[in-house]
């Protein structure tokens, strides 16, 4: 996923479905789950008997909820930003999820602060693991080692209220509009590989610019992913923009974040899986993600 540049925090950004399986990215030797010891005192750890998580900041609701300040984080709700500490938020929620699988308290948890685009270039870490809806590709993992999934991300089609595009009803209803799409991202990917439009979509270096085309009546409509979607119209970015609707996921799905080869990958992907197996995640969803029901495009 690609992170919005905004002048305002996002409001309330609410996703369907529940989170599926996906195959884990970790370069570190696998050890059969059964196998592990996955104690505080076992782990792989920056700072011993210490979970250390990475996320941006401002974090954004929903995934990041609550009120007060943590650090650098100060959660302010009408602006739509939270505090990654409170637990409240789907992607805080499953942070403390996942430590309490691993053996800690909430007291053994630290957040810091950490850029997006920083998440995953290469070097060493100044985090455990790191998440910010991070989606899973094939270039990141050069850099990093990546957890199994722990929630899959469509992506969306944004037009202008009124137009013609703001009808379709179908991948094929797509294909003879003009699309704006950032490049290098898999909203980039999804267009020539799955939309195939006929004519080459416009290419833009960020998203600002991406929305701005749409602004201006220079692109039909806009792709990408349904989480930026929902905020782009929800704060007015898109001025007159509507989201038309989601297309079925093509196994995009964010991952938390490690050090490259950094084992402690495989103690939390055998708590994702009991997080998934328990229904944890499912009820996570339910709670913060639950009223995003865009209709879907085939």
């Amino acid at each position: 996923m690609r992170k919005i540049l905004v002048a305002v925090a996002a409001l309330t950004l609410l996703l369907t479905g529940c989170a599926k399986s996906s195959n884990s990215s970790s370069s570190s030797p696998t050890v059969a789950a059964s196998a592990l010891n996955c104690t505080p005192a076992n782990l792989n750890l920056l700072t011993a008997g210490q979970l250390t998580i990475g996320t941006d900041n401002p974090a954004y609701q929903p995934w990041f909820g609550g009120t007060g300040k943590y650090g650098p984080w100060k959660a302010n709700p009408s602006d739509g930003t939270g505090n990654p500490a409170t637990g409240e938020g789907y992607e805080s929620g499953v942070a403390y999820a996942v430590a309490k699988q691993l053996g800690f308290t909430n007291d053994q948890v630290k957040w810091v602060q950490v850029g997006f685009n920083e998440s995953y270039k290469p070097g060493p870490k100044d985090f455990d693991f790191y998440l910010a809806q991070v989606s899973v590709t094939p270039q990141r993992e050069e850099s990093v080692t990546f957890s199994d999934g722990y929630y899959d991300v469509n992506q969306a089609l944004i037009a202008n209220k009124g137009t013609p595009i703001a009808s379709a009803t179908s991948i094929a209803d797509l294909k003879n509009y003009k699309l704006g799409v950032q490049v290098g991202t898999t909203s980039y990917d999804f267009v020539q590989n799955v939309i195939k439009p006929t004519t080459q979509p416009s290419v833009y270096d960020n998203s600002n610019d991406v929305i701005a085309a749409l602004n201006a009546g220079q692109v039909d409509g806009i792709v990408t992913d349904a989480p930026d979607a929902y905020v782009i119209v929800l704060i007015g970015e898109a001025k007159h923009g509507v989201v038309v609707g989601q297309f079925p996921n093509e196994g995009e799905h964010f991952g938390l974040v490690f050090s490259k080869g950094n084992p402690l990958v495989q103690c939390v992907d055998k708590a994702i899986s009991t997080l998934k197996s328990n229904g944890t995640l499912a009820s996570l969803q339910a709670q913060w993600l639950k009223d995003l029901n865009y209709p879907v495009l085939r």
